[in-house]
């Protein structure tokens, strides 16, 4: 078992929580996630964007799809805390063999909690993070305990800023380009903040491993992925997929930062277009270049 974890923008959704069940968590249907409880939930960035990538790429790579553990939060942390709670009481018993989480509020205090109860599994399970996950594992101290991260240039200035507690404070002189990632890696590296692996989106996407880039991903290039909200969160599905075939780490970003490339050329997209209707596509995209992909 895989398990998705974050929140979304809606303080009257009650917690979803992972179960060991016969029915698949969610299906997607209509550029929505529909839950194994009827509720449905829009595809558009985040965690459902995040969810709804994984869930169809799992389709064509013939996998279960992942459990989902979702709270509704817009800001007041008291969703993310009650998914804190939880898994911090259930993990032992769910026993994921990874876990991937999105964005939950910032509390650090929390986050140690989960990261303890993860720890303590045996086997541990992979962790990844995207999102605002990342800024409280760096802000705990602890991201060298993650397996992966997918930030973003910025995100990335960020993590290698040992002073900067958000991303909002880093500092000027860290914001970089991406030709000058080598110097935030090896910054990170010294800090302590580095995961074991990275994929830095980006006009090119750099594969890290332990703190070195292994591949650089740039062709094909559509522009207007760039303007499109949630093409980050379809990457980072991507990657839990391929982790959850059992492609390593490394090779699984590579894979993803690939296919999400490929999933552009294939739809063409306008700076209008929405997340969901490049997860449509996936499942073709997918089963069309898959022994590409894991090779």
């Amino acid at each position: 078992m895989w398990i998705i974890v974050g929140s979304l923008p809606d303080p009257d959704f009650a917690l979803c929580t992972p179960q060991d069940a016969p029915t698949p968590a969610a299906a997607i249907e209509n550029d929505s996630l529909v839950l194994r409880d009827g509720r449905a939930v829009p595809v558009e960035r985040g965690t459902a964007a995040l969810a709804a990538a994984c869930i169809a790429a799992c389709t064509a790579l013939r996998l279960s799809p992942p459990e989902l553990a979702l709270a509704g939060d817009t800001g007041s942390g008291d969703g993310s805390r009650a998914l804190y709670a939880m898994l911090t009481d259930r993990l032992a018993a769910l026993r994921p063999q990874g876990i991937i989480f999105h964005y939950l509020f910032p509390d650090v205090d929390w986050h140690n909690r989960v990261l303890m109860a993860a720890q303590a599994l045996a086997p541990r399970p992979l962790l990844l993070a995207d999102a605002g996950f990342m800024y409280v594992a760096k802000m705990s101290g602890y991201a060298a305990e993650y397996d992966l991260f997918t930030p973003d240039v910025g995100e990335l200035a960020f993590l290698a800023d040992e002073k900067a507690p958000h991303p909002f404070y880093t500092r000027g002189f860290l914001l970089q380009n991406d030709h000058d990632i080598p110097p935030l890696l090896e910054r990170i590296r010294a800090n302590g903040q580095s995961p074991r692996h990275l994929l830095v989106k980006g006009q090119a996407d750099h594969i890290v491993e332990n703190g070195v880039v292994i591949a650089t991903v740039d062709e094909p290039s559509e522009p207007a992925m760039e303007c499109i909200g949630g093409t980050g969160d379809i990457v980072a599905g991507l990657v839990t997929a391929f982790a959850m075939h059992g492609l390593p780490l490394g090779k699984a970003a590579l894979a993803a930062a690939r296919a999400a490339r490929l999933l552009a050329r294939r739809c063409r997209p306008r700076p209008d277009t929405q997340a969901g209707e490049l997860i449509r596509a996936l499942p073709d995209t997918l089963s069309e270049y898959l022994p590409l992909l894991l090779q």
